[in-house]
Formats: C-alpha cells, structure tokens, sequence
C-alpha cells in the first residue's frame, strides 16, 4: 500500500514536470503543526518537511508530509510512542492529501482567495474523502497555502490505550502554512 502512493506521488510529480512556468507550482517552504489538547496534558509538534504541487491548469494537488520528521512533543518518550505505537511511521512514513481545488480561481490574479480542496487525505493507511477549507494567497512570484482542520483519531484505526486515554486527545488540531514557486 505504501509503495502504491509513493507510485501516485512519483507518477504525478514526473508527468507535472513537463508543464511550463506557471502551471507547476512546488512547495519550497512549510510548516505543519498539530495539537492535542487533551485534559490532562497538551502535546503539540511541529514538521517544516511537507513536500507536495499544485497544478493550476486543473486546479489538482498534492501534499504528503513525512511523520518520522514531527518535532516538539512533551519528552523523547512521547515521540517514541507517537512514532512506534500511535502512528506506526515505519509502516505508514507520509500523511498525503491529494485532489482538487472545488472553486473556480485565477492563479493569475494576485489575491486572497477561501477556497476547498477535496480529496483522498490518507493517515495511517487509512484513506478518507475530505473537504478541507483554505486560504489561498496568489503573489506574483509564489503561492501560499494556508489551513486549519482536525482530525479524528479513530477515524484513522489510531488507537489510544486506556493508561493514556486522558493525556491524548482524541481530535487533533492541524495547523498548516505552505509556500509554493513556480517550477
């Protein structure tokens, strides 16, 4: 399963690759952050490693973020557990969204625009369709995304152990920046 969106990333990013100029557009900057907010401790963690394009002729994306790569947590023991126990990173390394812009936008036209993206967004092996409300800023030399949304653990087989049950919170906060140039 792995290697089969590790096809899909490969094969979407090489047959972007023949697009000209602005019709490519490649993250060069981001920052991922999530929060658990759960009531008896706050985790929080932070990925400046997420990888992905965006197509304007079609309005088609795509993100993955490596989860091995998450800094902050509370201890090292925290992001061991997150790492082998929560998110199993060796069997299940990226979280990916890939899909489309739902509105109609000019990627030509400098400006603010509230879009959706709907898509595949795939955590730990498990693949959902979702909307996901952003914020899109279109500037002459670049592209920024900009999003928050949750995720629901058990919608992703991300199991909490009753020992930790109230230090985990089981709605995670996703905050998202992403820059992207044209190729």
């Amino acid at each position: 399963m792995k290697n089969a969106y590790q096809i899909i990333f490969i094969s979407l990013f090489l047959l972007s690759s023949s697009l000209s100029g602005q019709d490519l557009y490649k993250v060069t900057q981001s920052s991922i952050k999530f929060t658990s907010d759960a009531p008896l401790e706050m985790i929080q963690a932070k990925s400046n490693e997420a990888e992905g394009i965006i197509k304007s002729l079609d309005k088609s994306f795509v993100f993955r973020v490596p989860m091995k790569t998450f800094e902050g947590f509370n201890s090292s023991l925290q992001k061991s557990h997150f790492n082998t126990n929560y998110l199993e990173t060796n069997k299940y390394p990226y979280t990916i969204f890939e899909g489309k812009i739902i509105e109609d936008i000019s990627f030509y036209s400098p400006g603010t625009y509230n879009v959706r993206g709907k898509g595949k967004f795939i955590c730990h092996g498990i693949e959902q369709e979702r909307i996901i409300k952003c914020k899109l800023i279109v500037k002459p030399d670049k592209l920024i995304v900009e999003s928050d949304f949750t995720v629901f653990l058990e919608d992703h087989d991300i199991e909490i152990p009753t020992v930790v049950y109230q230090k985990i919170a089981e709605e995670i906060m996703v905050d998202i920046k992403i820059e992207l140039q044209p190729k």
